[in-house]
């Protein structure tokens, strides 16, 4: 039996894997910074070679983008540390690593969705660290899978489809930035890519070789975050409330964020076969599945 450890599973994402599960012909040891401080290394060294671990999932990231600004070491040593740290581990131990970046990596002036090949050029500290993170992983030798992703959301923790649930039943009115664009993406579906990524290896669809690398995987679409929010208002119903477009200017952030961060899935899609969903699907499914919580 193949064994997994996911790092970060209190997470959006970690959750969602738990949800999905992996089936039987794997053990999975979900842990959080409480079970391993995947920033010590001989902490990770050592559980890895006492649970022979075949696959490692790292969910967990510093994701405050605001907060990193002025916390550069605490961002660095989650995004940038702790993924160096998996991927020297998984060098030696022989496990495959599969790491979640994201489309803060690159600066967001592109004319067109970005490839796995575009140069990065992150604007904030977020960006940045998660991009040293990659390439720790990338010069540790090990085997890796990195996805990076954009504006993840589901049922579990905060997010923005969360946020504006809450805000659009207790106001009238939101105003919503519409000059910065991108792609939502459901974290359950990137849990499917996930554990279909691991069922391949495991079983040979996939291989090393051949399915190893940098990846991106969003929701299909493009919108803005004003978009985003008037559709999040409407699949609740929640007529009531008026979602109102403004320009990012009306409300400064400390972190600078790209203007435009859809990322090009192509190769995504070629090397593991995948249909990805419309972003306006899955995000109808989340909703639904708030609403059943709630009720």
């Amino acid at each position: 039996m193949a064994e997994i450890l996911i790092t970060g599973a209190n997470g959006q994402l970690g959750n969602e894997l738990r949800r999905a599960g992996f089936g039987g012909s794997f053990n999975v040891r979900y842990t959080d910074a409480d079970q391993l401080d995947i920033t010590d290394k001989d902490a990770v060294t050592s559980f890895l070679a006492e649970n022979k671990v075949d696959y490692i999932i790292n969910c967990a990231a510093y994701t405050a983008v605001d907060n990193a600004e002025d916390n550069i070491e605490a961002a660095y040593n989650v995004n940038s540390d702790a993924p160096r740290i998996l991927a020297e581990a998984a060098f030696d131990s022989g496990a495959l690593l599969i790491h979640v970046s994201t489309d803060y990596v690159f600066n967001g002036t592109g004319p067109r969705p970005y490839s796995e090949s575009d140069y990065p050029d992150p604007l904030g500290i977020y960006g940045k660290s998660k991009l040293a993170g990659e390439r720790a992983i990338e010069k540790s030798g090990c085997d890796f899978v990195i996805i990076r992703t954009a504006w993840l959301y589901s049922e579990f923790g905060n997010n923005f489809v969360k946020t504006i649930l809450k805000y659009s039943a207790e106001r009238e009115n939101l105003n919503v930035v519409f000059d910065q664009t991108g792609t939502p993406t459901y974290a359950a579906d990137l849990a499917d890519l996930i554990i279909k990524i691991v069922d391949g290896m495991e079983s040979g669809s996939y291989s090393r070789e051949e399915h190893c690398g940098l990846y991106h995987y969003t929701n299909e679409g493009v919108c803005s975050w004003f978009d985003f929010a008037r559709e999040i208002v409407k699949l609740s119903g929640r007529s009531t409330c008026k979602v109102s477009p403004v320009t990012s200017e009306m409300y400064p952030v400390k972190a600078p964020r790209p203007a435009y961060s859809v990322l090009d899935k192509s190769k995504t899609r070629e090397k593991f076969g995948v249909e990805i969903p419309y972003w306006r699907e899955s995000l109808k499914k989340c909703i639904n599945r708030l609403t059943a919580i709630t009720n």
